[in-house]
Formats: structure tokens, C-alpha cells, sequence
């Protein structure tokens, strides 16, 4: 398959499966094709499971939004293969470092559903124990977790522990097309390629950074940015979920044998908003959004599962009234999260031992929060570090 940028240019992008739910036998892919060929009927169901519900999970959180119980949310409807699809790729030990639109990834890792939401409501500074599914919070600072992600990477790679070395620990960093011209993500870049680092850059380009596409971003294919820091670079179609699998469990197994970084462009479209502050009307047109429903990746998954003989009426069934039991569940539990985090809260789990500097600051905090005068923070801040340097 290939696909185009602004310029025309043909750009090689991997596809196990076409638009139609066939599979794709294009010469130089049977390393790809033998990674889904081991995917078994049961897990090609899982994923089109996860993908439904990802996308219930998905509706279910605009609609908290719009009826006022959630502050904000960023939609990932068009995305679910690109999510699942890598997540499928996954190890129990790997970790994640997720953006903000990584719902079906979380999904996959098994955090609570209403959890996922304490953020928007803004009833948490995250949401979960990043420590419980090796999966960091959600970040918002557009590019910041790619940093996080290979210093993480580089800390496996020292600590070098028993598990590491028999079973092989890798990590995962997904960004937007958008964060690709952060300096953050740049950098991360430089370290990971330089120290070799076990991390995966795995780029969800669904074509628009909020408003402004992607031909407005770059002159050449992102994968590319991939290449011009020496790793491997990959396009594949974001909307086939074995293409982003397989791509996902070779890069992830490339990262684990200590062979360095990769970087993973999973062409796909984001059918809403980019949050629910966005009016995608404005700069998208509707012909263009009927062009990408008709790729839309769960459909494509079903018409496969059907074809092999994996999708009936009874599985079907079963999967909506999981969807309807996730519907509730979120109703209630979201709004029964009352209130926000104490002030207090934000110092906790900045360093992994006591630091001087954050008591202090903690202290400082409390008393103003208290309402008692307290003493000019940076003098605090001083004391705490023995004094003016």
C-alpha cells in the first residue's frame, strides 16, 4: 500500500488488511503476515472487542461532557486499531507512557473505566497508580512524556534487573503528528538513538494538530523523523489493526533484545473533535470525513471476523450488552467522584525519597492555603538547601 502526503508523493505504508476486511498479500511483508497469521481467532475477537468498547467508552465520555460532568475530554473515535493494535503487543512488563487520547491503550492494560476519567472531571491530579499497570498518567504537555519515556527506557537499561534480563523490558511513548515539532519529542529522540535506549516512538498521525493539518506541519513523511536520528522508522496504515500489531511486536521485540529505539507512524484519521472545545467543521470538510468512516478500522475487523467465520449474532450481542454495562458503570462512577485533589496532593511523588526542597515548598502551601501569612516561599525555599547560593 502506499499513500500521499500534500506534495503527491508516494509514501510505502504497511497493510495486512484493506479497507474491505481482506487481507493483503503484498510482496516484502511476510515477515508482517506471519505475525498475524499467529494471531488466533480468539484474539482477533479480543481486539474487536476492545476496539467496541474502547469506542463505547469513547461516546459514553463526550456525552459526560456535554451534560456538564466532565471538564473537558479529547475523543479517539477512528483510532481504536492504532490503540489496540499496539497495545495487543504489549508485555505485562513494558511500559507506557501515554499522551491524553490513549483510551483503548489503557483499555488494553486493564485500568478501571471510570479511573480513566478522574483527570477530566477533575477529581485527581492523574487518575491511577502508574506503578499497578506499568502505565504512566495522562499528559498534557504536548511532547513532555517522550522524555519521560526514555529515561525510564535508559533506567531499565542500567538497573539491568534479573526480569529485565530474562524476559526482556521494553517502553512505549505515543504522541500526536502535532508533537512532532515539539522540541521535547526531538530530544528524546537524540537520547534514545545516542544510548540505545529499549523505547518505542510510536506517532498516531491522524492528520490534524487540533486545526492545523499535517501538511502544514512537515515537509516530509514523519516516519522520517525516525530515520534522521538512526532508528528504524515504519509507516503503517493506523486503521488496520494487524499491520499496527505486527509493526508494535517487532519494534517491541527489537527494544527488548537490545537493539535500540524504533519509530512507529500509524497513519490514521480523528473522526471527532479534537477535544470537546473543538468544532471540527470549521477546517475539516464533510466529504473528507465520509472518505475516512468508509476506512473506519472496527468495521473493517468485523468484515474479517465474518469472512473467517469469527463474528455472529450471539458474540455480537454479547459485546453490546458489555458496552451497556460500561455505559453505566461510568454514569455512576463519574458522577459520584466529588470533589478535587487536596492542594497538598500536587507534592506528592515528585522525587522517589524525601527532597528538602518540595517539603518545604509543601509546608509553604499549606499555610497559605490555611490562610496563615507565610514566609516569602523563595526564603523558605533557601533555608531548606542550607542558604543563599
Amino acid at each position: 500500500m502506499t499513500t500521499t502526503n500534500g506534495s503527491n508523493e508516494a509514501i510505502p505504508t504497511l497493510q495486512l488488511l484493506d479497507p474491505r476486511g481482506s487481507r493483503v498479500t503484498t510482496r516484502g511483508t511476510k515477515g508482517y503476515r506471519d505475525r498475524a497469521a499467529a494471531l488466533t481467532t480468539e484474539d482477533l475477537r479480543g481486539m474487536y472487542r476492545d476496539m467496541v468498547l474502547t469506542r463505547r467508552f469513547d461516546d459514553e465520555a463526550t456525552s459526560l461532557q456535554r451534560q456538564g460532568e466532565l471538564a473537558l475530554f479529547a475523543p479517539a473515535r477512528g483510532q481504536e486499531a492504532a490503540q489496540v493494535g499496539s497495545a495487543y503487543a504489549l508485555r505485562t512488563q513494558d511500559y507506557v507512557f501515554p499522551s491524553y487520547r490513549e483510551h483503548g491503550v489503557l483499555h488494553v492494560r486493564g485500568l478501571d473505566p471510570v479511573d480513566r476519567l478522574r483527570f477530566f472531571r477533575g477529581s485527581d491530579h492523574g487518575g491511577w497508580n502508574p506503578t499497578e499497570h506499568n502505565t504512566a498518567v495522562y499528559t498534557i504537555v504536548i511532547g513532555a512524556h517522550a522524555l519521560h519515556a526514555v529515561g525510564y527506557a535508559m533506567g531499565v537499561q542500567r538497573d539491568a534487573t534479573p526480569q529485565d534480563k530474562h524476559d526482556g523490558t521494553a517502553v512505549i511513548t505515543y504522541f500526536g503528528d502535532g508533537a512532532t515539532s515539539q522540541g521535547d519529542v526531538n530530544e528524546a529522540m537524540v537520547y534514545a538513538a545516542v544510548n540505545e535506549a529499549p523505547v518505542v516512538f510510536f506517532l498516531q498521525n491522524n492528520q490534524w494538530a487540533i486545526s492545523e493539518p499535517t501538511t502544514r506541519q512537515t515537509k516530509t513523511p514523519l516516519y522520517r523523523r525516525g530515520e534522521a536520528f538512526g532508528m528504524p522508522s515504519l509507516r503503517v496504515d493506523g486503521n488496520d489493526v494487524l499491520a499496527v500489531y505486527a509493526a508494535t511486536q517487532e519494534a517491541l521485540e527489537r527494544a527488548r533484545n537490545g537493539e535500540g529505539p524504533s519509530f512507529i507512524e500509524a497513519f490514521t484519521y480523528r473522526m471527532g473533535a479534537h477535544t470537546t472545545s473543538d468544532d471540527p467543521t470549521r477546517y475539516r470538510t464533510s466529504d473528507q470525513e465520509e472518505e475516512w468512516r468508509r476506512r473506519d478500522p472496527i468495521d473493517r475487523l468485523a468484515a474479517l471476523l465474518r469472512a473467517e467465520g469469527g463474528l455472529d449474532d450471539d458474540f455480537e450481542a454479547e459485546i453490546k450488552a458489555a458496552g451497556d454495562e460500561l455505559g453505566a458503570k461510568l454514569r455512576t462512577g463519574v458522577r459520584a467522584l466529588d470533589g478535587g485533589p487536596a492542594v497538598s496532593s500536587t507534592f506528592d511523588d515528585v522525587y522517589a525519597t524525601p527532597h528538602g526542597v518540595v517539603a518545604a515548598e509543601r509546608a509553604w502551601y499549606e499555610a497559605y492555603d490555611a490562610g496563615d501569612p507565610p514566609a516569602p516561599q523563595y526564603a523558605i525555599a533557601e533555608s531548606a538547601q542550607g542558604g543563599a547560593r
